[in-house]
């Protein structure tokens, strides 16, 4: 069992709070173009330099794949122009991540592809009378144009970015504003991510069920330091829930 671990035998989970990319949304084939794009733009154009953005960022070139509690993988705009502006002079963090979060919201709708067909998932969620939200270091613009194509927005109760005045992960406050909207209390949700930020925020906001998944950019090893149980994907939380 992780340490801190908060399962019981018998968990009464009432509410699934969910990252967004690499959770519900494919990470390789929804955001590995944005990130050539972005990185791009913000070089001007030089490709020299916005591959050596890319890599600054978290990407591995020989392996074609970002890697995992990267800036790429789970850091904001902000964050990721914090870690690009040393070779980017002229720029203004502000400055970069207002263009980051332009492109990365236009091309990540562009590109979204879902790990399973969302819509569906969701709906039979909700018919268990699970409260569902969604949390993302993306902008709350960004959730609401990669979710959107998949009918999933009205079946949410909360669904937050990182400039929706929760604060950011791996700070608990998405988780609660989550249980704010919908009444539960921590212990009642479950966490579900792909990357350590995602799990360590449902450990801060003391939530009773942290769940990692392998459809983003984290490995089984390091998730299941720090979750109660590693899926393969959500498509397996539904017989996770049957036997809790």
């Amino acid at each position: 069992m992780p340490k801190g671990s908060s399962i019981r035998e018998s968990v009464a989970i009432r509410g699934i709070l969910f990252d967004k990319d690499g959770t519900l949304l494919d990470y390789a084939a929804t955001w590995m173009t944005a990130n050539r794009v972005a990185a791009l733009a913000a070089a001007g154009g030089d490709r020299a330099l916005s591959e050596r953005l890319l890599i600054a960022g978290g990407y591995h070139p020989e392996q074609d794949r970002v890697g995992a509690n990267t800036a790429l993988a789970a850091g904001n705009a902000a964050e990721i122009a914090a870690v690009w502006l040393p070779q980017l002079p002229g720029w203004s963090v502000g400055d970069l991540a207002g263009l980051l979060d332009r492109i990365f919201e236009a091309e990540s709708e562009a590109q979204a592809t879902p790990v399973t067909e969302l819509a569906p998932f969701f709906a039979r969620l909700k018919a268990r009378g699970l409260k569902l939200g969604v949390a993302t270091n993306d902008s709350q613009r960004g959730v609401e144009a990669t979710l959107g194509r998949f009918g999933v927005l009205e079946l949410l109760d909360f669904a937050a970015g990182y400039d929706s005045g929760h604060g950011f992960k791996p700070d608990p406050g998405m988780v609660h504003g989550f249980c704010a909207r919908t009444g539960l209390v921590p212990a009642e949700v479950a966490v579900v991510g792909d990357n350590l930020h995602d799990l360590e925020m449902g450990r801060r906001g003391g939530v009773g069920l942290v769940v990692g998944v392998l459809t983003g950019t984290g490995e089984r090893a390091e998730l299941a330091t720090h979750a109660d149980h590693v899926l393969d994907g959500i498509q397996d939380l539904e017989a996770l829930l049957d036997r809790l």
